[in-house]
């Protein structure tokens, strides 16, 4: 009787390379199901305030928090199942090399035969693309309109939703496409050094959009309105001078057009630098807090305006502490640390690409018997070969990030504004409805960021020196 082992090594090359990349993906679907039934443990059994809380968290915003937090995991376990299943079949079923064929057929109608293979991997983009947006649809529907609604947190209307859709798969196509066949172009003229250039295309490229991100792309979906004239912005410069941060201008985005949720950042290369605080970040800017004026339409029409989330926003002092903590991730070479390590990971991803494309078992393990298309070369190996390193490079990078939040935190403290950030930390952890507790596996493998108390602990030290 023959062992699973030796049934195993009997197989052809590319059953096992098919066999492994679905073996693969249900081992890690099926590890952070487990993670997260942990935590959704840890939400239905802790439904008191803990000790250590009892200063900084009231019981109400506690079960708030705790419901809306068990609301987004039963949500995310069901949506990964659909997306598993539905990735599982799409393989099974031979949807890659299906999608391929109709593409050829859809260009081959309009005048582009097979030797125009760029513009046919442009059509299976788009198509797959389409598909993606179409099947994701009444997930996205009933997490803004069912979870993110119930608990207060969605401000957009149905009509605003679709426009929004829209105006973003537009937008997407439009920088996808041309990239995508360029890409595939140097490819196929840059001989045996192809990924060199490759990869520096992709490195221009990932330069250019967050240089032009932030003031040609995200106003097609938010208004963006430079800070008026005032104490915070008088403050916000004197401390980006004090850290010798070229600060230029500094921005307020409505973000309260869509979601409650807070967020900060800044953008830009070398002597250019801006800011830009969401307005739900601002307590004496966010539309969460006043109420709508009379007789006033447009935007609102677009837009609920939920004035019971009369909660809203940090005072100067706290939104100063927050910038502090982001500025610190520039001083301390975070963002170019970051860049470095992801431009890294694309070049030798690109060199194992160009060892890897020539073989021809990985096209026969997804159903490309006749054919070598780069493109499905390009999502074969970076989509699925490189599953697995893909998982232990994020592992590392979520440690890495908790490091330099942590950093970014102790930063802030050297500014003076550890009390302030202390309590900025817990007003966005309310603000945001976000749980303190919480599984210690599930923890490590995804926080980005340090856990509140964590973070809360190292702050208390400073302001009690």
């Amino acid at each position: 009787m023959a062992l699973p082992g030796e049934l195993w090594a009997e197989l052809p090359a590319e059953r096992r390379i098919f066999c492994s990349v679905l073996l693969f993906s249900w081992a890690v679907y099926l590890w952070e199901a487990f993670l997260a039934h942990r935590q959704r443990r840890v939400y239905r059994t802790t439904t008191h305030v803990p000790q250590e809380l009892g200063q900084i968290m009231d019981s109400e915003t506690f079960e708030k928090s705790r419901l809306y937090q068990l609301d987004k995991s039963t949500f995310s376990f069901w949506s990964g199942l659909y997306s598993e299943i539905e990735g599982t079949m799409i393989l099974l079923c031979g949807g890659i090399p299906f999608l391929w064929k109709l593409s050829g057929q859809i260009s081959g109608h309009a005048g582009f035969g097979q030797e125009y293979e760029i513009v046919q991997s442009l059509v299976f983009l788009l198509l797959a693309t389409l598909f993606s947006a179409v099947t994701g649809l009444p997930w996205s529907l009933y997490n803004t309109f069912v979870i993110e609604e119930k608990h207060g947190f969605n401000q957009q209307t149905l009509g605003f939703f679709f426009k929004d859709a829209i105006k973003k798969f537009v937008v997407t196509q439009c920088i996808l496409l041309p990239v995508t066949s360029l890409l595939l172009y140097i490819i196929k003229i840059g001989g045996d050094y192809f990924f060199i250039y490759a990869w520096l295309f992709t490195l221009v490229v990932s330069l250019v959009l967050v240089t032009i991100y932030a003031d040609y792309i995200a106003p097609l979906f938010d208004k963006f309105i430079p800070l008026p004239e005032g104490e915070l912005k008088q403050q916000i410069e004197t401390m980006a001078k004090s850290i010798d941060f070229p600060l230029t201008k500094v921005y307020v985005v409505e973000g309260s057009k869509r979601s409650s949720h807070s967020n900060a950042y800044f953008y830009g290369f070398f002597k250019n630098k801006r800011i830009v605080l969401f307005d739900t970040l601002l307590e004496d800017y966010s539309a969460l807090n006043k109420e709508p004026a009379e007789g006033e339409d447009g935007e609102n029409e677009e837009t609920k305006s939920k004035t019971k989330n009369k909660k809203q926003g940090c005072k100067n002092e706290e939104v100063l502490a927050v910038l502090g903590h982001e500025l610190g991730h520039w001083k301390l070479g975070h963002t170019v640390k970051n860049i470095i390590i992801s431009q890294m990971n694309s070049f030798l991803c690109f060199f194992l690409f160009a060892v890897l494309i020539g073989r021809k078992e990985l096209f026969t393990a997804f159903g490309f018997y006749d054919t070598q298309p780069t493109l499905i070369g390009l999502m074969i190996i970076f989509q699925f070969i490189f599953s697995p390193y893909n998982e232990v490079l994020s592992f590392c990078l979520t440690v890495l990030s908790r490091r330099f939040e942590f950093q970014a935190d102790a930063f802030a403290k050297e500014l003076g504004k550890a009390k302030d950030l202390y309590s900025a930390l817990i007003k966005l952890n309310k603000d945001n409805l976000g749980f303190p507790v919480s599984d210690w596996i599930f923890s490590m493998w995804h926080y980005s960021h340090p856990p509140l108390l964590e973070r809360l602990q190292a702050l208390k030290d400073a302001k009690q020196e």
